[in-house]
């Protein structure tokens, strides 16, 4: 068994769902949590704007009992802020803290956030101790190998950071200059976790898109668990199919056509419940493609989805896809690897 802190107990070599911004909301965790996703966090939440009760923040706040285990992740770069931010999210009552310094797009490094702090390692060491000091809820951290090819700091990060009291580290294997180009690096990961100063489970977050993928480098590089971000949106799946060939060394089949569907309307219920009819059919439109994945001459079908506003539409046009296509084998497609502008998955 995993153990972050005292009371937050996972099985052997846990899946995590990353926090992806824009996409790791309630309704997303919802069907990743039925897939076997064993701790999941929310989108990261800016501490500055959670002190000034901002209400996009606010709303983040929103976990439900049966997410749990489920951390909240802050970002910031202002020891004050971050303290405040903690003491809020205490009487949230999640499972967990995630502090975030790894998020690498512009608008958060250039406030001295996310990755930003990679270039401050006495920032980051300050920052974590002052959240530690406010909160009475564990504390766990996740980042990259460091700001550039030139500063992969990680070893030293995972030392201090075990030092002031983190229970866990998540790292991406990329620095922040790659953003999410080129293949990630899990050899310093591996460093990290076989350190033997280190004592807190170690992560590893990084290009996961297959059971054999996740295999390959559970054995390789010996992480406690592995994190999983945009391999999962529109493909939940990727969870069962991890878990279900570690366990057997066998593949699952990939989800019917039927199921892809009925996880589709589910996620879009969910979506509407949470954040109303409107604001939950606009932001349902990027899963679509990839809940849809592998079907042929399917633009047209999607046209429909992503330009309808009624919730009775959308769910005519899901019916009319199943009926036009069930009986069409879908096979599971390699998951690739989305950018998507001014978002963020460490």
């Amino acid at each position: 068994m995993i153990k972050i802190g005292e009371k937050i107990i996972l099985e052997d070599f846990p899946l995590l769902l990353a926090p992806m911004e824009d996409v790791s909301d309630p309704p997303f965790r919802a069907v990743c949590k039925e897939s076997g996703a064993d701790l999941m966090y929310t989108e990261f939440i800016s501490s500055e704007g959670l002190i000034r009760n901002a209400i996009k923040s606010k709303q983040k706040l929103d976990i439900f009992d049966y997410e749990r285990p489920i951390g909240i992740q802050i970002f910031g770069g202002d020891e004050e802020a971050m303290a405040m931010s903690a003491k809020i999210i205490d009487a949230v009552n999640p499972d967990l803290l995630d502090i975030n310094f790894g998020c690498p797009v512009k608008k958060v490094v250039t406030k001295g956030a996310g990755a930003g702090v990679l270039k401050d390692v006495d920032l980051m060491v300050r920052l974590t101790e002052a959240v530690i000091k406010s909160t009475q809820l564990p504390v766990t951290v996740k980042t990259r190998l460091g700001w550039d090819d030139a500063t992969k700091n990680i070893e030293e990060v995972a030392e201090r950071l075990q030092d002031v009291g983190i229970k866990a580290l998540s790292i991406h294997g990329r620095t922040r200059t790659q953003m999410y180009k080129g293949e990630a690096d899990w050899t310093l990961i591996a460093k990290v976790k076989n350190n033997s100063r280190i004592q807190m489970p170690i992560f590893g977050n990084g290009d996961i898109n297959s059971p054999q993928k996740a295999k390959l480098y559970k054995e390789r590089y010996g992480v406690d668990g592995i994190m999983i971000g945009r391999a999962a949106i529109g493909y939940p799946w990727i969870f069962r199919e991890i878990k279900h060939y570690l366990k057997t060394g066998t593949e699952l089949p990939p989800p019917t056509l039927q199921e892809r569907i009925d996880v589709c309307k589910k996620h879009l219920q969910k979506s509407v419940e949470w954040k109303g009819n409107k604001l939950g059919v606009l932001e349902m439109r990027k899963h679509y493609a990839n809940y849809l994945k592998g079907l042929p001459n399917i633009k047209e079908f999607r046209n429909k989805l992503v330009t309808s506003f009624e919730i009775e539409e959308i769910e005519a046009t899901l019916q009319a896809i199943f009926n036009y296509y069930k009986g069409y084998e879908i096979e599971r497609a390699e998951i690739e690897i989305i950018n998507y502008h001014q978002k963020c998955s460490v």
